[in-house]
């Protein structure tokens, strides 16, 4: 299976949680979660890191420090590839360390 295999089932659901959140550039409900290093590059919701402006702005498919707002309470159960070294890769409700752009 490719990484654009992989990454369909991903936009899908994120795209249905966006729909749910009534729109993109919704301010966070509390029905909703910031969910962090789950965003392709290019789609996430605000604040990728230093240097980065807002939405749009990650760099690098799963941006640790990228976030996309998701349903409250499914932010870890969000099915993404494995990291090259074949470990798990998950989302975090805090920025994570992994899948930076070069500096």
């Amino acid at each position: 299976m490719t990484m654009k295999t992989l990454a369909l089932p991903l936009a899908a659901s994120l795209a249905t949680a966006l729909t749910l959140a009534g729109g993109h550039a919704q301010a966070q409900s509390a029905d909703m979660e910031k969910c962090f290093g789950i965003s392709l590059a290019g789609a996430n919701d605000c604040a990728a890191g230093p240097g980065t402006s807002c939405a749009g702005s990650s760099t690098v498919d799963y941006q640790g420090n990228a976030w996309t707002l998701v349903a409250a309470g499914t932010c870890a159960d969000i099915e993404l590839p494995a990291m090259a070294d074949g470990s798990d890769r998950m989302g975090s409700l805090e920025a994570l360390d992994r899948d930076l752009p070069p500096a």
